[in-house]
């Protein structure tokens, strides 16, 4: 999870750069897109401000789709998926982000985001990219399904809290008319692991395999 949420993209994991995995991260999510909706109607891809950037870019590149930023981000309020609440972190994802309307007016939109762990996040998002006049709004997330708690350094919710432990894989749709898309694309596991040990290789780092609890 380091790899595709905390860190600053300038960062090096175990001699690992984060920027370098997160840009196959993108890239194999654009090629999950095009395996498992081949025929798609996507018009620009934008990221959710700050860490999804990286694999934001690459995935439009790999998707040969116009990439944009269609969000302002307010610096002053933190990470809302800690904070203790369901009613601050709603009211903090609007004064967080500010849409940039021309970017998503009359266009299908797939937003990236780094994770989805609540859903609080990415319903609040998807209605602001509607109000700001996208015509569909798509949503991948870089990281697989977050299904369970994972107490090791980060402040993870229950797992009933969690939007992906209430849906199998075979649910997508579901989960997607749950947060307000109308299609949802997560990150596979494997393509995940390949992202960082590629990387890892390509970089002549000894790490062979990863802790994925």
């Amino acid at each position: 999870f380091e790899s595709v949420s905390s860190p600053r993209p300038d960062s090096v994991i175990d001699g690992i750069s984060v920027y370098r995995t997160r840009l196959r991260m993108g890239e194999k999510l654009a090629h999950l897109i095009n395996r498992t909706w081949a025929a798609h109607d996507i018009d620009v891809v934008i990221p959710v401000p700050d860490t999804a950037r990286t694999a934001a870019l690459e995935c439009a590149h790999a998707l040969d789709i116009p990439y944009r930023e269609g969000f302002m981000k307010n610096r002053y309020v933190g990470r809302t998926f800690i904070m203790p609440a369901q009613g601050l972190r709603k009211k903090s994802v609007r004064q967080k982000l500010s849409p940039i309307a021309s970017e998503f007016a009359g266009r299908n939109v797939l937003l990236v985001d780094d994770s989805i762990v609540r859903g609080t996040t990415s319903s609040q998002i998807i209605n602001m990219a509607r109000e700001a006049g996208a015509k569909r709004v798509y949503m991948a997330s870089a990281a697989p399904p977050v299904r369970y708690p994972n107490v090791y350094g980060i402040d993870m919710p229950t797992s009933a809290e969690l939007l992906a432990s209430r849906y199998s894989d075979e649910q997508m749709d579901e989960m997607a008319r749950e947060i307000g898309a109308d299609r949802i694309f997560y990150q596979e596991l494997d393509d995940l692991r390949a992202s960082i040990l590629e990387e890892a290789a390509a970089q002549g780092s000894s790490i062979r395999g990863l802790d994925c609890s």
